[in-house]
């Protein structure tokens, strides 16, 4: 039997990659512990801050949800570029990015591994703190209904967006870029309004704040959480540009990887 050519793309191949990622978190506690701790920490800080609001106020008693909720849903888009930028990371600590790109593995295979890998983190890490904002505030992401479905495909994609072009970045520049894994997605945490309105902006900065997918997501928490109702048209908006960007973040990708195979830079993973 004549074997399959490497050009065409594998399933086998991703799985190859999911299962070598999840093997190395499996097994480290540290990096486990790592996952839950921080999203932990964070719902209990503006959990208990909204009991506060909820206790002084009687406009944040009926508004005051929308904070657990905008941190989880912003933990989600954290943690989900963050997990995907980690396992790329992993590649280029362990000094493997050189053999992959060798390998038989196309660079979408290499991305859909990493975009399976980021779910796979997201769920250990979140799925904890989502019960224990069950259990400590009583806020339920179920009691959003199929509105978190469409806030969580938005984030996600957001995120893999940031990740793609983070990897990128990696890529092309080395490890002097590495700090771009966990400060680029705060860049935007302001901008796209995750704990207050966009009215709050100055108007040249709101056009900023709805060029971006995540803003749309925020407000339709508010909508949904203070006026009980659900903007699918917010969703819409935010899925389309989403869609742009993931296609910009995977072009530019290809370009950053491909300007790293004429530099020669793959092999030269340090500072």
């Amino acid at each position: 039997m004549s074997a399959r050519p490497h050009s065409s793309f594998s399933f086998h191949r991703v799985g190859a990659m999911v299962l070598r990622y999840w093997y190395l978190l499996r097994s480290s506690w540290p990096r486990m512990l790592e996952l839950i701790y921080w999203p932990m920490v964070q719902m209990l800080t503006w959990g208990l801050l909204q009991f506060y609001l909820a206790q002084n106020s009687g406009f944040f008693a009926r508004t005051g949800a929308t904070l657990i909720g905008a941190m989880l849903l912003w933990e989600i888009l954290f943690r989900g570029q963050l997990g995907f930028s980690i396992s790329f990371l992993e590649e280029m600590w362990a000094r493997n990015l050189g053999n992959l790109m060798m390998s038989p593995l196309r660079p979408a295979e290499f991305v859909i591994a990493l975009m399976v890998m980021s779910l796979i983190r997201l769920v250990i890490g979140m799925v904890p703190v989502f019960l224990l904002a069950l259990a400590f505030f009583g806020f339920n992401v179920t009691d959003l209904g199929f509105a978190f479905a469409f806030f969580f495909i938005n984030l996600i994609l957001t995120s893999w967006s940031i990740g793609i072009l983070v990897s990128g970045l990696l890529v092309r520049n080395g490890m002097g870029a590495e700090s771009l894994a966990w400060t680029l997605a705060f860049l935007i945490l302001p901008i796209t309004c995750v704990y207050y309105p966009v009215t709050v902006l100055p108007g040249w900065l709101q056009t900023v704040a709805w060029a971006l997918p995540p803003t749309y997501v925020f407000e339709g928490l508010r909508a949904l959480v203070i006026d009980h109702t659900f903007r699918a048209d917010l969703m819409l908006e935010a899925f389309a540009l989403n869609v742009l960007y993931f296609c910009a973040a995977a072009f530019a990708f290809l370009r950053l990887l491909e300007s790293a195979r004429r530099e020669g830079s793959l092999m030269q993973t340090g500072e």
